[in-house]
């Protein structure tokens, strides 16, 4: 009897065979990008970002101390009088020495012209002038929100800083808490904050807790109702999300000069 070779099923079994291989290099391709795009994403832009940010604030450094040095009659700006303008009295010395006045006038777009410090969470970030993500959130720099107050002015002093990827500064401000100190250095004087309410979600569009007497017109229960010296940081939140805002206040405490 002869015999019967069923080849159009061996065939099928052959192409599906080769069907499912491809199938499982596109998928393994695919895994290897988003991968690749992960590692990008969580580790070579805060890498980039984070030393680009340090360059960054030991350019300012070298330029302020240049400033300091340079001989008198020279072409370097004189730091302001403290008659001119807000001053206060530098706290906790007893000295009763006044600071020199906060600047007035806003640097120009995307320009870094003070530092940021937290002591608690070891960040050291410069500040630019806007909040743009390309020309200053990108950069591991913390940016300051146009038409408010400058370091040390009546008002409030709002910046935004990325919580995760690119430099990631404010990834963990939701730790702090009252009385921890937010440092601005500028190039004429030093003004630290202390930590005095933190509201730990609200809209992104809830323009109030950067008012120059801040106060969230979401959950108005947060915020302040008397004019002050103020700073504000805000930054996304849950963690890997920008649905919401997480914001943390504080109050001027003292300024010295540089």
């Amino acid at each position: 009897m002869p015999v019967v070779v069923q080849r159009g099923r061996t065939r099928g079994w052959v192409a599906l065979a080769r069907g499912l291989w491809a199938a499982a290099e596109v998928a393994v391709t695919l895994g290897a990008v988003v991968l690749l795009l992960v590692v990008h994403q969580l580790w070579w832009t805060n890498r980039e970002a984070r030393e680009g940010a340090e360059r960054q604030v030991r350019a300012l450094e070298r330029e302020w101390e240049g400033d300091e040095a340079a001989p008198e009659g020279s072409d370097a700006p004189a730091a302001p009088d403290a008659s001119e303008g807000e001053a206060r009295e530098e706290g906790g010395g007893g000295t009763g020495r006044r600071a020199p006045a906060a600047r007035q006038t806003a640097p120009r777009w995307d320009q870094a012209y003070a530092v940021l410090r937290i002591p608690k969470l070891g960040v050291v970030a410069p500040v630019a002038q806007g909040i743009a993500k390309r020309g200053v959130l990108d950069k591991g720099y913390v940016g300051h929100y146009p038409r408010t107050a400058q370091p040390g002015q009546a008002g409030n002093f709002a910046v935004a800083g990325h919580r995760n990827t690119h430099g990631e500064p404010f990834r963990y401000i939701n730790r702090l808490r009252s009385g921890d100190k937010v440092v601005i250095e500028t190039r004429d004087a030093v003004f630290t904050y202390q930590v005095d309410k933190r509201l730990p979600q609200t809209s992104a569009r809830d323009g109030g807790v950067i008012a120059s007497v801040p106060r969230s017109v979401v959950k108005p229960g947060y915020g302040y109702s008397e004019p002050g010296y103020y700073v504000t940081l805000t930054t996304c939140t849950p963690e890997y999300t920008s649905k919401y805002r997480l914001v943390v206040w504080g109050k001027l405490a003292s300024m010295r000069p540089r």
